[in-house]
């Protein structure tokens, strides 16, 4: 690769070739141009061996490496890796290889990261992102604990927290439950990453058309059309409700294979998000002041927030190029 004050590129060594064709001395050339003779007659030579293709770099990679380590001995650290999970420190002793050539091996397999591979496999995830905004939405739902009135363990000590788990059940037993579960219900385009959630108390059928039929008007407003949506095999999304709604609306429904959530992989990673970024990012003195962090949070995921994914950029990008690109 020329770095940025070279003498010659790839146009200089044709202008170089071009000169000594037109029959001038390979050194008066080499003069003109500020380089070595060495170097004019090393770009003279290849051309005159492969052509215009010799006048482009090379890679320094070497023809031959007699030190690389055997392949049977690469396939065994590869087989630990994937089966047995192990590190560098622990491959190593084990085929009385150094950790550090372990380390390389793992590398130039691309074996170096466990967040890379399938953990039940051992299998290399392969990613994927679809071309298009709208073209997959990924839709899902992560259930959460409650917090009583007046905080939980996180604010204040647990016995006074306790007694606020008690009086809240005691006041609404029959009721719509406090000390239970909120389910966050989710959907994220797989291309922007566009995000979308809700706060409900149940993941019933009902529950979930409602949402998705919230979410696609939420889509919609910058001008994404939602052709498939990808769910996992929840009873809700088995639903004939569920499929009719999606059917109505021209989408086609796709379901995960059963224990593989992988597949559904950006919205796992946006519970995550969700967990980390609003849920548990400071203590709540009830649900229903985490319920109205959710606006925030979802704005700032959408509008603001930089997405390693994306480029650094916020998902709302995203939007708005494919806007552009597809118009």
């Amino acid at each position: 690769m020329s770095h940025p004050n070279a003498r010659l590129t790839v146009h200089g060594r044709r202008l170089l070739i071009e000169r000594v064709r037109a029959g001038r001395p390979v050194a008066h050339v080499a003069e003109e141009m500020g380089i070595s003779r060495t170097t004019a007659h090393k770009w003279v030579r290849r051309w005159r061996a492969e052509g215009d293709a010799g006048l482009h770099d090379r890679s320094s990679r070497p023809l031959t490496r007699p030190h690389r380590t055997p392949a049977d001995v690469e396939r065994r650290i590869c087989e630990l890796r994937r089966e047995r999970k192990l590190g560098p420190a622990r491959i190593g002793p084990i085929l009385a290889v150094p950790a550090s050539t372990v380390h390389r091996v793992l590398t130039r397999y691309e074996l170096n990261r466990l967040r890379w591979l399938d953990r039940p496999t051992g299998q290399v995830i392969r990613r994927y992102e679809r071309e298009r905004p709208g073209e997959l939405v990924h839709v899902d739902i992560k259930k959460l604990g409650n917090i009583p009135d007046g905080g939980g363990h996180r604010i204040m000590p647990r016995q006074q927290a306790n007694a606020n788990r008690q009086a809240a059940t005691e006041v609404r037993r029959g009721g719509s439950p406090v000390i239970g579960y909120s389910f966050i219900h989710t959907a994220i385009d797989d291309h922007s990453r566009l995000g979308y959630s809700e706060v409900l108390t149940n993941e019933r059928k009902e529950s979930a058309v409602a949402f998705w039929q919230r979410a696609n008007a939420f889509f919609a407003k910058p001008g994404i059309t939602v052709e498939r949506v990808l769910t996992d095999n929840g009873s809700c999304y088995r639903s004939g409700l569920f499929g009719r709604t999606l059917s109505a609306a021209g989408i086609v429904h796709k379901r995960t294979r059963p224990y593989r959530p992988q597949t559904n992989g950006k919205v796992e990673r946006l519970n995550r998000t969700l967990l980390d970024e609003w849920a548990y990012v400071r203590p709540y003195s009830s649900t229903a002041e985490r319920t109205e962090a959710l606006g925030n949070f979802l704005h700032t995921y959408n509008y603001h927030r930089c997405h390693t994914a994306l480029g650094g950029q916020p998902p709302i990008s995203r939007v708005s190029n494919a806007a552009g690109q597809y118009s």
